[in-house]
């Protein structure tokens, strides 16, 4: 069945292949399972919308808990979850002055990615 199969995608795309060159310098340069594995994490975690909430409050600011919960009207509880999840990506960092944590963006790789999605479902 596989041979079939194969034999099947072979004559549909002759006309149009570059040859197997090609296919060999694309397998060498495929991402690894590992790397796959954290972008499909951190995709993962861009796709809550709360978040994604959090992540656009944090964009500007460094915030602690207590403003995030503020601005979100949500419970502390459901924040520090989340705010756990994303430190765990490496997504936002935190910074703690005496009892107090404040949160951040990790890297500008992060607004970065935020900021062009953004634009991408803002444009029409």
């Amino acid at each position: 069945m596989e041979e079939i199969l194969s034999k099947t995608i072979q004559d549909q795309c002759d006309d149009t292949c570059h040859g197997t060159s090609n296919i060999d310098v694309l397998k060498e340069q495929l991402i690894t399972d590992q790397i796959v594995g954290g972008l499909a994490e951190v995709f993962k975690a861009l796709g809550d919308p709360t978040r994604l909430k959090i992540i656009h409050t944090l964009l500007n600011k460094e915030l602690c808990v207590h403003d995030i919960v503020q601005v979100l009207g949500m419970g502390q509880s459901a924040i520090s979850h989340q705010l756990r999840y994303l430190r765990n990506l490496r997504i936002v960092k935190r910074r703690k002055v005496g009892k107090t944590v404040y949160y951040s963006l990790d890297d500008e790789h992060i607004e970065q990615i935020f900021v062009q999605m953004l634009q991408h479902v803002k444009h029409s």
